[in-house]
């Protein structure tokens, strides 16, 4: 027979270990609800402007590509848009409009950046693969002639300029500098820069054989800072103290690449920059165009060097 006292000790030390077990229980789903939590409120506003993590299906992303000229300009919009928006997520890699373009047609990317307008061809391609191209014009830009700082040419006329291009002129005595053999750099076949420059300067001729290919702006800045005998064209963006800017002249007059005379028409190298998108922007690609378009996205582009659409 269990004394009494005997059960009463047995009695406690049984609602002793069931009290044990259900703070235990109550712990353990405590802690599961704090994961839970943590991974609901997951902010991916850390994330940087190069990574683009297809694992969070919930993110909204835009990937573009294209041109270098608009290259700088979409990662200042994108990184103040991703700052007011922090669950998008973009990604933005430059190579050349002919490179974005390309990717736009095969689905690739969702914008393609381009400094010049699509071809014809290239219009084909896309409608063949189900993409509508519609143009968005983002910003103004005016092709800058650029030569070394000791270069006393201080303009140069289309036609001379074209000259230079197709090699019927070697030495800048011909065009009032020095003795020097000219040093043509251009850019390579995908920029879009190259494509306009040889369309509107060289009226479709062929570029020199002697002309030198740079891989991008930035190296034929550096190259013409350092050769007083080389010639090159860029960005309005790309402008820098390290050289010249040379004026064009046209019939109307010598003009350089200027806020006035771009917008007005008079600067013969004035070009819209745009994005291409396959048909009318929607969702967030649409939300981030009309920030781009909007006064503090035209405010940037302006920062960066380029001239407003407005």
């Amino acid at each position: 027979m269990i004394s009494k006292n005997k059960y009463i000790l047995i009695i406690a030390a049984f609602v002793l270990l069931f009290s044990v077990f259900f703070l235990l229980s109550q712990s353990d789903s405590s802690k599961k609800d704090t994961l839970t939590n943590k991974t609901e409120t997951y902010n991916p506003a850390s994330e940087t402007i190069d990574s683009y993590d297809n694992s969070n299906p919930e993110k909204a992303k835009i990937f573009m590509k294209g041109s270098d000229t608009i290259l700088p300009v979409s990662i200042a919009e994108s990184k103040a848009y991703i700052e007011l928006f922090p669950e998008t997520e973009i990604i933005v890699i430059g190579g050349g409009s002919s490179l974005g373009i390309a990717s736009f047609i095969e689905s690739e990317v969702e914008i393609a950046m381009a400094s010049r307008k699509m071809r014809e061809s290239e219009f084909a391609n896309a409608i063949s693969n189900g993409i509508e191209p519609v143009e968005t014009v983002i910003g103004w830009d005016g092709i800058s002639v650029i030569v070394n700082k000791n270069n006393p040419v201080e303009s140069l006329s289309i036609e001379q300029l074209k000259n230079i291009y197709t090699g019927e002129v070697t030495n800048w005595k011909e065009l009032g500098g020095n003795n020097e053999e000219i040093e043509v750099l251009v850019r390579d076949s995908s920029s879009g820069t190259y494509g306009f420059f040889k369309e509107h300067v060289l009226q479709d001729n062929e570029y020199s054989e002697s002309a030198i290919t740079e891989p991008n702006t930035e190296a034929i800045v550096q190259k013409v800072a350092l050769d007083t005998a080389a010639i090159g064209y860029i960005g309005l963006a790309y402008v820098d103290d390290s050289v010249k800017t040379i004026g064009l002249g046209t019939y109307d007059g010598i003009f350089y690449p200027e806020a006035e005379s771009i917008t007005n028409g008079n600067y013969p190298l004035s070009r819209p920059l745009q994005y291409y998108t396959n048909g009318q922007p929607k969702g967030t690609i649409k939300e981030y165009i009309e920030f781009v378009l909007s006064n503090s996205g035209q405010e940037i582009l302006s920062e960066v060097g380029y001239l407003p659409v407005n």
